[in-house]
C-alpha cells in the first residue's frame, strides 16, 4: 500500500475542504515508465493496455498474475483503442494502424492532416458507434497545430476522416457522457476543459462551451518541497480523463498531484490526492468497472521530485463506489 500524501488545494473552483478525499492507491506492479498514457482495460481479454510515449511502447498487464507483456512501436504511439473484430487500432505519429493481434503486423488504416515532424498523435479513444478519435500535440508548443480527429472506418468502409476542433497546443481529455449527447476534450496547455453538445449520427460538436478553467502555472513554478506545502500554489492542468455510470468527469491534473471528479453540471464532488505528481489519465477496469487505474509520468521530472515521489511513472489502481463506463471497441 502506497503512504498518503498531503492534499493539494484546488485552485479552480472554490473547493471546500470536505470535498478532498484519500483513496488507497497501490502500484500495478514496481516498474516506471517515462510517459504512461491512454490506459483501457479489455472487458474480453480481462487485460490492461496503456502506452509509454516517450518509449514508444505499448503495454499489457494480466493484473490477477502480475505479467506485463511489451510491444516496440515504429514511432510514438499515441492512444489506442480495442476493436470488435480483434486486435487494436493505434495511434503513431504518423498515421493511423491496425493491428489484428498482439505483437502482429500494422496495416495503415489512413493519416491524419498533420506535419509529422512537430505534431503527432496524442490521446484519444473510440465513441459509441465505433469511430476512433484522435488528439494530437504541438512539440513547438506555439503553432497551435494540434487538432481532435475522427476516422470512421466502419462496415469497411474508406476510412473517413473528419477535424473536428482545432488551434491546440495539446490535445488531451477526451471523453462522452453516457447518454452520447456531450462530448469533453482539453487543451491542457490552456488549462480549460471544454464541452460540446455531441450527435454521434451526424458526428458533429455544436454549442462549444467552457466546462472547467484552471488557474494558470505561476511563472517560473517547478515542484519543489517548498511548493509542495503551498508557498507557490499550482494545481496543475488538466490532461487525460474518463467518466463514470453516473456522468462524472474524472480527470487527471499533471503536476497538480490530484485526481479531480466532477458532475455533469460542472460542480468539483472530490478531489483525491494521488502518489506522482503528474497523473496523467484515469480508466476504470475489473470485471465491475469499480477498479480505478491511473497512469503517471516520470521523464523530465526533477531529481527532488522523483526522490519525494519514486513511484513517479508506475501505474497505479484503487477501488472506487461508482463503476465506469466500458471502453469503447473500434468497429470495421
Amino acid at each position: 500500500m502506497l503512504p498518503q500524501t498531503n492534499p493539494f488545494p484546488g485552485d479552480g473552483p472554490a473547493v471546500d475542504p470536505s470535498q478532498t478525499h484519500t483513496l488507497q492507491w497501490q502500484t500495478l506492479n514496481p516498474l516506471t515508465y517515462q510517459l504512461g498514457e491512454s490506459p483501457f482495460w479489455h472487458p474480453l481479454e480481462q487485460l490492461l493496455y496503456w502506452v509509454d510515449i516517450a518509449a514508444k511502447t505499448i503495454l499489457r498487464a494480466n493484473v490477477y498474475m502480475g505479467t506485463v507483456e511489451t510491444w516496440e512501436m515504429p514511432s510514438e504511439p499515441g492512444c489506442l483503442a480495442p476493436a470488435a473484430l480483434g486486435g487494436l487500432v493505434i495511434a503513431l505519429r504518423n498515421g493511423i494502424f491496425r493491428a489484428r493481434e498482439w505483437r502482429g503486423g500494422l496495416d495503415p488504416v489512413t493519416t491524419l492532416p498533420y506535419d509529422t515532424g512537430s505534431v503527432r498523435a496524442n490521446d484519444g479513444k473510440c465513441d459509441q458507434r465505433g469511430r476512433f478519435w484522435v488528439g494530437t500535440l504541438d512539440e513547438t508548443k506555439t503553432a497551435h497545430a494540434a487538432a481532435l480527429y475522427s476516422v470512421d472506418a466502419r462496415s469497411g468502409r474508406v476510412p473517413q476522416v473528419q477535424r473536428h476542433v482545432g488551434d491546440a497546443l495539446t490535445g488531451n481529455g477526451l471523453a462522452w457522457s453516457p447518454d452520447e449527447r456531450t462530448a469533453y476534450w482539453t487543451d491542457t496547455a490552456s488549462h480549460a476543459i471544454r464541452a460540446w453538445d455531441c450527435d454521434l449520427q451526424t458526428n458533429t460538436l455544436t454549442a462549444p462551451r467552457t466546462f472547467q478553467q484552471f488557474a494558470p502555472k505561476p511563472a517560473g513554478w517547478t515542484w519543489s518541497p517548498a511548493s509542495a506545502s503551498n508557498a507557490v500554489p499550482y494545481g496543475g492542468r488538466p490532461d487525460g480523463a474518463a467518466v463514470d455510470v453516473q456522468g462524472h468527469y474524472w480527470v487527471a491534473l499533471y503536476e497538480g498531484q490530484r485526481l479531480c471528479r466532477f458532475a455533469p453540471d460542472g460542480r468539483l464532488v472530490a478531489q483525491y490526492p494521488t502518489p506522482a505528481v503528474c497523473p496523467t489519465m484515469p480508466c476504470f477496469g475489473g470485471e465491475d468497472l469499480k477498479t480505478l487505474y491511473l497512469t503517471s509520468a516520470r521523464r523530465g521530472r526533477s531529481a527532488d521530485e522523483l526522490a519525494a515521489f519514486p513511484d513517479s511513472g508506475c501505474v497505479f489502481s484503487t477501488r472506487v463506489d461508482v463503476p465506469g463506463l466500458a471502453v469503447n471497441m473500434y468497429q470495421d
